[in-house]
C-alpha cells in the first residue's frame, strides 16, 4: 500500500507553564490572539488558542499539569507569524527572551527561538 500524506497529522500539542495566567498573558500579547478556557476534570488548568477541531494544522493549548514542567529541551512548537522579527521584539518586552534573531532557512522563510515567561523554547516562521 503506497503511503501519502494528505493533510498535516499533528491535531494538538501542549505547553507546558508555572504561572498559567503570566504564560496567557504573554502568548496574547506576542500572538494577537485571545486564549480560551478549556474545561477540564480540575486535575490541571488550560488555556486553549483559538480554532477547532478538525482544524488546518495543529491546535493545542497551555497547560498546568503537576505531572508536566516547562523545558527549553525536547520538542519545539514553531507559531507563524508576518515577520520573527516583530513578535521576538514583543516577546522581549513581554518578559520572553530572543535565543536566537530571525535568519533564514532556504526556501521556506525564515524563523526565529524565543523563550517564554515560562522558562519554554518556542520557534517563530515567517515568510518576510
Amino acid at each position: 500500500m503506497e503511503k501519502t500524506l494528505q493533510k498535516n497529522p499533528v491535531t494538538w500539542f501542549e505547553i507546558y507553564v508555572h504561572d498559567l495566567s503570566r504564560a496567557k498573558t504573554f502568548y496574547e500579547t506576542v500572538f494577537l490572539c485571545s486564549l480560551i478556557p478549556e474545561k477540564t476534570d480540575g486535575s490541571f488548568e488550560a488555556y486553549r488558542f483559538p480554532g477547532g477541531m478538525p482544524g488546518n494544522g495543529a491546535l493545542g493549548a497551555l497547560m498546568k499539569h503537576p505531572m508536566r514542567k516547562p523545558s527549553q529541551e525536547g520538542t519545539m512548537v514553531y507559531f507563524h507569524c508576518d515577520d520573527c522579527a516583530v513578535q521576538s521584539e514583543i516577546a522581549s518586552q513581554s518578559g520572553g527572551r530572543v535565543f536566537k534573531s530571525k535568519w533564514r532557512v532556504g526556501q521556506d522563510g525564515f524563523i526565529a527561538i524565543i523563550g517564554d515567561t515560562e522558562g519554554n523554547a518556542i520557534g517563530l516562521h515567517s515568510f518576510g
